[in-house]
């Protein structure tokens, strides 16, 4: 059980990228989903140990993760948003070497490990290709074998799918939903499909808070009968936007596509629609902005 309670960040410029945040993860994915610069990254790297938090605290089972960061380090399996990789270096070399730096100092060992490591994540037949030439997906691919090295309990990776094509999306998904059965894995990701697709639990990260948290079923079923869908013309969404609390809107043949959060219908020509993961987000973060 990953347990953060209170945690704020407050960096030197003043701007407080956390704010109170308390979570309790347990084991499986669990999804943090929020807009860039709500800040994930920053509770990600907190959790990271990464860097310390102005206040709060962070444990992870019996480890004080603030005071005793090493031992986090010890079983955590981490991939960042961006990571750098040596040139001219195949997968198999790097991968090996990360496994001397993770502690795995038997040559037999890190041989099997680096080598279950690249099947699983479907990277045998490229093993002695430099990382650096690999495409997105695959690199995402190999972040994940070297995050898993050493068979870590707490698994980060943020920002994960960004950039990758609808086939690599996919694979990447299904391995991470492989991995994340027995492990707790933080999804941390603007990407709503994302989490609606692994996450069983979830939370909406806003501002440095969390601002709904729950399973993604429970979220979408607290809007069932109240968002509604029109498709009007492009002047008609600053009036709509006045009268009526459109929570998102979309372009579809030349025309807009808005739908409104109500508790009956907004009026003429309004159809209810059943809500899904994404209208729980932007309803959420409609919210926010007008608090």
């Amino acid at each position: 059980m990953l347990s953060i309670r209170d945690l704020t960040h407050v960096y030197a410029n003043g701007t407080r990228a956390l704010d109170n945040v308390t979570l309790e993860i347990g084991a499986g994915m669990f999804g943090l989903l929020g807009p860039n610069g709500a800040g994930k990254s920053t509770l990600m790297r907190a959790v990271a140990t990464l860097q310390t938090p102005t206040s709060g605290q962070i444990r992870f089972g019996d480890i004080d993760v603030i005071a005793e960061p090493e031992k986090l380090r010890r079983t955590l399996g981490y991939l960042p948003q961006d990571f750098g990789v040596y040139p001219r270096v195949s997968a198999y070399d790097l991968l090996d070497h990360m496994a001397v730096l993770k502690g795995v100092a038997s040559r037999g060992e890190r041989k099997e490990t680096v080598e279950s490591l690249l099947q699983q994540v479907n990277l045998w037949s490229v093993r002695k290709k430099a990382v650096a030439g690999y495409s997105g997906g695959m690199r995402q691919r190999f972040g994940i074998a070297q995050a898993l090295i050493g068979r870590p309990s707490l698994i980060i990776v943020d920002e994960p799918t960004a950039g990758l094509d609808p086939e690599e999306r996919n694979r990447f998904l299904n391995l991470l939903a492989e991995i994340g059965e027995n492990v707790v894995v933080i999804l941390s990701t603007h990407i709503v499909e994302d989490v609606s697709d692994l996450c069983p639990r979830m939370a909406i990260i806003a501002d440095g808070r969390i601002v709904r948290e729950g399973s993604p079923a429970e979220l979408i079923e607290s809007l069932r009968g109240r968002i509604w869908t029109k498709t009007i013309d492009k002047a008609e969404l600053d009036p709509m936007r006045a009268a009526h609390r459109v929570i998102s809107t979309r372009l579809f043949a030349g025309r807009t596509v808005v739908h409104v959060l109500a508790d009956a219908s907004p009026g003429a020509g309004f159809t209810a629609v059943s809500g899904g993961l994404e209208d729980v987000y932007f309803s959420t973060l409609a919210a926010r902005q007008a608090a």
